[in-house]
């Protein structure tokens, strides 16, 4: 008999119902392989007693049988990253501060996807309160890759994509501000997807207008799956007077790309340093490009480059530095913040209004200049990340190229680009290098052409040929 746990989500979805699978047999299978691998990954963190989820699987069977469906997502397990509530479960943000908070309400993509007939069996693990791409934190410990278990599985949303690579979930759910959905999809082989900001409603909608760095979104092994996942997270929200209407998402192959314009970034003519061998695991996805007819030109942006550092450093550390700022203030809390959290407190703390000014209109002449370049290109293309998966005992890497990295998080600036720009961005993976560890390539679409740029994605992953679900 196949294993249940190699179907597609979308495949699952069709057989279960069909009735081919019933969802005991479904959650059966993905809980032994939790149960059996889970262990060693650290992925899935406050899993739920397996009895209950059972008989949770039994009603959604029970429901079947009377005719009625909940959604695409019927009986699916789901473990939730443990940076967004969900009722019921645990909701520790990776922090010893937290480590018995249960969550009283879901987060709205959360709601969405336990209203499409998922059911949540447990968390997926994070860095403490998702600062850093390397998801390990005092509550729960690392989440080990996959393909090396003495390596980072990256972040934040590191658990969520061990757990689609390792087949413990079919799909999961994940958030970027500084590449948390982007990063641990090139550290684990797997698709990871940025939608344009304001596509999936923030939080319970109760989110700070000036909030705008952050956004929820899906990591799968496949497109179809990122695209059928995307459709339940997004959609307008009047609790987030900042989301998108809603749009379909339905996404199918394409013919013809020939003349498709690309521009490729690389490593920004010198300015990003990268790991030996990490730009040519990612020039082998300009091959893929170029068979299926695009055209390529690599580019340079006119734009000075740390100025752009400067103004992310400082809008990222406003948002996630002042919201932290009660548990600093508190005496007997701040001991217990990680060096991450207090670095964007304090660099917070030590701010102007005019320096955040400046770092506003700096971001609007970079997006300017995005809009700009999609005048000539139809995406832009460039890695998702500088390094391969790193040591599991290293905080994070202080050096790429022989060159410094003078903060914890600089080894990650080519994410920043389309963050700042508020554009949707697939990542993709690209292959892997000599040392058997993988990488990626982020394929940038236009202001909110979500749906144009899955369609190119999958274009894109059905000419390479990479497997994505190679463990055993």
């Amino acid at each position: 008999m196949q294993d249940i746990t190699r179907l597609t989500a979308a495949e699952l979805s069709r057989s279960i119902h069909a009735r081919s699978v019933s969802c005991v047999a479904m959650m059966e299978a993905y809980l032994d392989r939790i149960d059996r691998v889970n262990p060693a990954l650290n992925a899935i963190v406050s899993l739920r007693e397996r009895g209950g989820i059972l008989d949770d699987a039994c009603a959604c069977d029970r429901e079947l049988a009377d005719g009625h469906s909940r959604g695409w997502m019927h009986g699916f397990p789901i473990a939730i990253k443990d940076l967004s509530e969900a009722k019921g479960l645990l909701c520790t943000w990776g922090s010893k501060l937290f480590e018995d908070f249960v969550g009283q309400t879901d987060d709205t993509h959360v709601e969405r996807i336990r209203a499409a007939g998922a059911i949540l069996i447990g968390k997926t693990n994070t860095p403490e309160m998702g600062l850093g791409s390397h998801t390990t934190n005092s509550v729960f410990g690392a989440t080990r890759n996959p393909f090396d278990n003495g390596r980072s599985a990256g972040g934040s949303s590191g658990g969520a994509a061990v757990a689609v690579a390792a087949r413990l979930l079919p799909v999961a759910d994940g958030s970027d501000m500084m590449g948390s959905l982007r990063n641990p999809a090139a550290f684990n082989n797997i698709v990871g997807f940025r939608p344009s900001f304001g596509r999936v409603p923030s939080g319970k909608g109760n989110e700070i207008f000036m909030r705008q760095l952050a956004t929820a979104g899906p990591m799968a092994r496949n497109v179809q799956d990122a695209a059928l996942l995307l459709a339940i997270q997004a959609g307008y929200d009047v609790r987030d007077p900042q989301s998108l209407p809603n749009e379909a998402l339905d996404i199918r192959p394409e013919a013809d790309h020939a003349g498709t314009r690309i521009a490729w970034l690389g490593d920004f003519g010198g300015y990003l340093p990268f790991e030996d061998g990490v730009l040519d695991v990612d020039r082998k996805a300009l091959n893929v490009f170029s068979a299926i007819g695009c055209e390529i030109e690599e580019i340079v942006p006119q734009f000075d480059m740390d100025t752009l550092w400067m103004s992310w450093v400082t809008l990222r550390a406003f948002n996630a530095g002042n919201g932290l700022l009660p548990l600093y203030s508190d005496p007997e809390k701040r001991p217990l913040i990680n060096a991450q959290a207090v670095w964007e407190i304090e660099r917070s703390l030590r701010q102007t209004s005019a320096e955040i000014f400046d770092a506003s209109v700096v971001r609007s002449d970079w997006y300017k200049l995005v809009c700009q370049l999609f005048e000539r290109y139809d995406y832009l293309v460039m890695p998702s990340a500088q390094v391969f998966p790193f040591d599991i005992d290293k905080k994070w890497p202080d050096e790429i190229a022989g060159r410094q990295m003078d903060t914890y998080h600089r080894w990650m600036e080519v994410v920043i680009g389309p963050s700042m720009a508020g554009l949707p961005v697939a990542a993709m993976p690209a292959g892997f290098g000599p040392n058997g560890l993988p990488n990626g390539i982020q394929i940038i679409g236009r202001p909110r052409g979500d749906r144009q740029l899955l369609q190119f994605a999958l274009a894109y992953e059905q000419a390479s040929g990479i497997n994505t679900t190679p463990l055993a």
